[in-house]
């Protein structure tokens, strides 16, 4: 991972890539199934940050982006347990299963300088230290130890490890990554 990377919202409703002007929509979770007879939702979290849902936080559903407004929500298991204020019982809760819940991007908390959402560096340009074009990054890959950013040029796609040895520079306002090639990464 980028020293300075954050996650959220892994591929799922993420949307165009910055260079579309980004996702209007982030999906933080899919309903598996109500809960209960008093609509309480099964949510799968999608999202490396659960706590952002909170009481009173304001979440779309589906496609048509139809808002709803979290009343509460807690843990169950590795999954949570969510509570709408416009679901009262086990019917309208069905009609939400399998939906993805996103919040807005313009909703998201601003991070520090250096910090990145994954929608964010999906999509940027990749350029060496000495100016060669690689590609665009087209996916990335949670390992574990690091992030690794797939990047798409042409015929060839090259893994380069989201470390800082490797990722010297991202530049938002550009569209584009830096990054320092070490021996064997292409």
């Amino acid at each position: 991972m980028v020293p300075n990377n954050k996650r959220d919202s892994k591929k799922k409703g993420l949307g165009p890539s910055p260079q579309d002007n980004g996702p209007s929509f982030l999906a933080v979770a899919r309903v598996r199934r109500p809960f209960g007879v008093k609509g309480e939702l099964l949510l799968e979290v999608l999202s490396d940050f659960p706590g952002r849902l909170t009481r009173n936080e304001q979440l779309y559903a589906g496609d048509e982006q139809h808002p709803l407004v979290v009343e509460n929500v807690r843990r169950h298991g590795t999954d949570m347990l969510l509570q709408l204020q416009a679901v009262r019982d086990r019917d309208a809760a069905e009609k939400l299963r399998g939906m993805v819940l996103s919040i807005r991007v313009d909703d998201l908390p601003p991070l520090p300088a250096g910090v990145y959402y994954l929608h964010q560096i999906e999509g940027l340009e990749v350029v060496t230290e000495q100016g060669e074009r690689l590609g665009r990054v087209k996916e990335i890959l949670k390992t574990g130890a690091n992030d690794v950013y797939v990047v798409q040029g042409g015929e060839r796609e090259i893994l380069l490890p989201a470390i800082p040895q490797v990722i010297r520079e991202v530049r938002l306002e550009e569209g584009k990554i830096i990054i320092r090639m070490m021996e064997g990464l292409v």
